[in-house]
């Protein structure tokens, strides 16, 4: 059960570049304690890592598509909606054209969950604070309009929080209910971010300790092909 939680942006970072310790921008830039949760977009983890690459105008982005996924599942115009290797099913697999100079794309992390432990780690060592962290990144999302963040990495925090086999507030057991608190946590820091407010991290505060955990995987929130009605 939670209580109250806060949101507090983290302002003033620099733009980030390949081979930037992001840890140390995070630590310098944030007031962190023990048990909050460090949200930080895709774009900045992708750019410290250098996954930023350069489009051939002539041809556009389709060609990092399809090299960057393993499965296109549907087509409609420029629109491609495929899986990719992470096993995330999004929209051009992932690439992001916003907040990257002209002529450049970003490509998703190759691994956004060992980015996250990194991240956290070094906040340990840098600060002596225990934190999780979570690399966010935007999505469309089937049967409604808009888009939210979720979670694309995670360390320290419980993907799913299994609520089967509790009751609800008139006392009938739970028997299917499964939150994915960590897109919650990812769509919430997203409120004090912005799309082009030019704040990528986000501290979160109050956050229930029995959500965090060793371990878990963002993969935990991705249901398999075989558990998926629609691919």
């Amino acid at each position: 059960m939670t209580g109250t939680i806060s949101l507090v942006p983290v302002t003033g970072l620099p733009e980030i570049a390949p081979g930037d310790d992001l840890a140390g921008m995070i630590a310098e830039a944030a007031d962190l304690a023990d048990g909050d949760v460090v949200v930080v977009t895709q774009k900045i983890v992708s750019k410290a890592e250098d996954r930023v690459v350069d489009i051939d105008p002539a041809v556009g982005h389709k060609p990092l598509v399809e090299a960057e996924s393993v499965r296109v599942l549907r087509r409609r115009g420029n629109l491609v909606i495929s899986e990719t290797e992470h096993g995330f099913v999004c929209a051009n697999a992932g690439i992001d054209l916003s907040n990257v100079p002209e002529g450049r794309a970003a490509l998703l992390p190759v691994d956004p969950d060992r980015s996250a432990r990194r991240i956290r780690d070094a906040l340990r060592h840098r600060l002596g604070v225990d934190v999780a962290v979570i690399v966010s990144d935007t999505f469309g999302r089937p049967w409604r309009a808009g888009v939210t963040d979720v979670a694309i990495g995670c360390a320290g925090l419980r993907p799913v929080v299994d609520l089967r086999g509790t009751t609800d507030a008139l006392g009938r057991e739970l028997q299917v209910t499964e939150v994915a608190v960590v897109d919650e946590l990812a769509a919430a820091a997203e409120l004090v971010m912005g799309k082009a407010s030019g704040v990528p991290v986000a501290v979160i505060r109050g956050v229930d300790p029995s959500w965090f955990g060793d371990g878990s995987v963002v993969a935990d929130v991705v249901r398999s092909p075989e558990d998926d009605l629609f691919r």
